[in-house]
């Protein structure tokens, strides 16, 4: 017997039928939640999906308390600057990740969609997705788009983040959530020797990160634990929740046209 579903409670694109993603944005549900996360070296301690892994539980869990549906997760990111020199990597160049934003927004459009959240978990996803906002909301008149950084949702959860390195990276805070979430993507016999500081300071440079570390970390992974990753992880989702709700609520300043000039 097949039991019957409530797809109101399915949170995610992917499990939902045309007509349920039809009814959904008939009924006004006309938002959805788009993760961008990235494949690449997270040090000897932390598995390759790390960004990724954040930015699946973070929305899969806000679009729940929200309502308004997760789009499938992109595991690929702008990762260039993570070099050749560990093995794991696996980046798209801004200029790709741009068309490949714009491309998934191009077609969520015609749907009905009017509200994008994109919710990215990898710092230097930032430039090329705030072109990718840039391009879509001159060319869609209609569609609102907004761009959350995970490590910048307040200013709170941005010190808790650099608390160890200002350039961090695989370090307390994201091992910290990592061990929260998920501690198979963990390597606990390796936490107390990949702490690498950071040597970017004072630099005028921006250097990529295998010319400022020895091991791809920059900060302190061996002060994680999982009940900062607890806490930390609470900061992001209450802070997401509140941003998307706050969203669903906005309407333009002014109602004027982005095509349309100015009559005197």
């Amino acid at each position: 017997m097949i039991r019957s579903m409530n797809t109101l409670a399915l949170q995610h694109w992917e499990e939902l039928t045309w007509e349920e993603i039809q009814a959904r944005i008939s009924s006004g549900n006309d938002a959805a939640i788009l993760p961008i996360g990235a494949t690449e070296q997270h040090g000897p301690q932390l598995t390759v999906g790390m960004d990724s892994l954040l930015g699946r539980h973070l929305c899969s869990s806000v679009a729940k308390i929200t309502g308004v549906p997760s789009l499938p997760l992109l595991p690929y990111g702008c990762s260039l600057g993570h070099s050749h020199r560990w093995p794991g990597t696996l980046a798209l160049s801004p200029h790709t990740l741009v068309s490949v934003v714009t491309d998934i927004a191009d077609w969520l459009y015609p749907a009905g969609i009017k509200k994008l959240f994109i919710v990215n978990s990898h710092v230097t996803n930032e430039a090329p997705l705030r072109c990718a906002l840039e391009i879509l909301r001159a060319k869609h008149d209609d569609l609102c788009i907004a761009l959350f950084n995970t490590g910048k949702l307040t200013p709170e959860i941005a010190q808790d983040f650099s608390a160890d390195a200002a350039d961090w990276h695989a370090n307390a805070a994201e091992t910290s959530i990592v061990l929260h979430l998920d501690p198979s993507a963990t390597r606990p016999g390796k936490l107390a020797s990949s702490d690498d500081p950071d040597r970017t300071q004072g630099k005028v440079f921006s250097h990529p990160v295998n010319r400022t570390s020895l091991i791809g970390v920059t900060g302190t992974p061996s002060k994680a634990s999982p009940d900062a990753g607890k806490e930390l992880y609470q900061k992001l989702q209450s802070a997401l929740v509140e941003l998307i709700r706050t969203g669903l609520q906005e309407s333009p300043p002014l109602d004027h046209s982005y095509f349309e000039q100015s009559v005197q």
